[in-house]
């Protein structure tokens, strides 16, 4: 795992909400809601304020990945 991650590291960060929210289906996951999860991850070191609509969907889509292999 990186010492730390950006928003760039959609692959890492699905693997870790995944890890983090093994419950939540993705899909169901607002922007919004989603954005706080990825702020609040350990280990996250970015500016916050860097997120757009396509990071963020990218990140949920990694996830989404992690989610339906761990149906």
């Amino acid at each position: 795992m990186p010492t730390s991650i950006t928003w760039s590291d959609a692959e890492e960060i699905g693997i870790q909400l995944q890890e983090k929210f093994p419950e939540t289906d993705p899909l169901t996951v607002r922007f919004t809601e989603l954005h706080r999860y990825v702020t609040e991850l350990e280990g996250f070191a970015d500016d916050p304020q860097n997120s757009n609509e396509g990071k963020l969907e990218a990140i949920q889509m990694a996830w989404y990945e992690e989610w339906k292999d761990a149906q």
